[in-house]
């Protein structure tokens, strides 16, 4: 009968482990997802999208990505992406509606990302594509978005499944996300207008330059403590009272 060392029955022992380690990730990362930083409704959001290639030999080259029509981004900004091309494209809506007294005819429809000539996602690696939307819609939407991924040698595959009522996973999931509560008065998650309101204060400190030097100076000023101003002076005539009888006693003891 065969007999294993002590350290062999432990590699032995670790290698179904150390299998299930490596294809569990394999699984998770296979499709196209999104991971938002906020889902809370109202917000603005940045989305990211993971794009891995599957393909053993062609790389991915394109990546399409429709957005939703029945509660569409009034807001959509890609991120810049070197060596990639981006494009957003604008589609009238179905059922135009009013925002703040405006009529809004049309929206963001698709963001189309194309890699320029070298740059494609290699085999068994995967790239990153983010767009910063909003505003989200109300607690509770189901946002799905559609993906379509074209490889160098044609293929494409669409990432537009949605999940069953069996609960099974479908075999290519639709990138997807849950809008939740609105953050209570005081959250912060960016607003279309945040970026101006941060131009507008400091624009104002700016116009108030100089004007307010003389002000900033005397703010700036260290504040009168009446106590410490007190335990100062006691301090002085303390260490006076000190050196007094230091000298007293050097005296004396010359004598």
């Amino acid at each position: 009968m065969t007999r294993f060392s002590m350290p062999a029955r432990c590699a032995l022992a670790a290698v179904p482990a150390t299998a299930v380690l490596v294809l569990l990730p394999t699984v998770a990362y296979a499709h196209v997802t999104v991971n938002p930083d906020t889902t809370a409704a109202e917000s603005y959001a940045s989305l990211t999208f993971r794009v891995p290639t599957e393909s053993d030999d062609a790389s991915t080259e394109k990546l399409v990505v429709d957005l939703p029509t029945d509660t569409p981004f009034l807001s959509v900004t890609p991120r810049s992406l070197p060596g990639w091309d981006v494009e957003v494209e604008v589609r009238p809506l179905d059922e135009p509606f009013e925002v703040e007294g405006a009529t809004v005819d049309e929206a963001p429809a698709r963001i189309t990302w194309t890699a320029e000539k070298g740059n494609e996602v290699p085999p068994h690696e995967y790239q990153e594509f983010a767009v910063r939307v909003g505003a989200l819609p109300e607690e509770g939407t189901e946002i799905v978005l559609p993906a379509h991924q074209t490889y160098t040698d044609g293929t494409v595959v669409d990432w537009d499944d949605l999940a069953t009522d069996d609960g099974k996973e479908p075999e290519a999931p639709a990138p997807v996300f849950t809008t939740t509560a609105a953050e209570a008065e005081g959250g912060h998650h960016g607003t279309a207008s945040d970026d101006a309101a941060g131009a507008d204060v400091a624009g104002a400190d700016s116009a108030r330059g100089d004007a307010s030097g003389e002000a900033a100076v005397a703010d700036d000023a260290p504040a009168v403590d009446p106590v410490g101003r007190w335990l100062g002076v006691a301090g002085i005539v303390v260490g006076a009272a000190g050196l007094g009888a230091a000298l007293f006693m050097r005296r004396s003891s010359t004598k």
